[in-house]
């Protein structure tokens, strides 16, 4: 998990990869993922067809279920990895100075 978190926070929106290769149905997926998993996210073709196939990413010692990562495109503005307690709070934080603002205009 601690990889994942990196991925996330050092990607950007470039790091998307759109495809239905890994599960059959379209998703985002993250190319850093693909790569470590031993494949070629520009080069994933159809699943089922040759050595690079999800049935040969499934038989290694990568599996597709657990080492490819989703993530979508608003990766961009994830900065850090913290707790999300902390990230609660300053979400309750912005909301509560966003309503005070609003409530002095009138």
């Amino acid at each position: 998990m601690p990889e994942y978190k990196k991925m996330i926070v050092a990607g950007t929106a470039g790091d998307i990869v759109y495809t239905d290769f890994f599960s059959g149905v379209k998703g985002n997926y993250l190319r850093p993922s693909i790569v470590a998993a031993g494949m070629d996210p520009d080069a994933l073709g159809v699943p089922g067809a040759g050595s690079r196939s999800l049935e040969f990413l499934n038989s290694g010692e990568a599996k597709a279920w657990r080492d490819i990562r989703g993530a979508g495109h608003g990766i961009g503005v994830v900065t850090e990895i913290g707790p999300t307690a902390a990230v609660v709070d300053r979400l309750a934080a912005e909301y509560e100075r966003a309503r005070e603002r609003l409530a002095a205009l009138g």
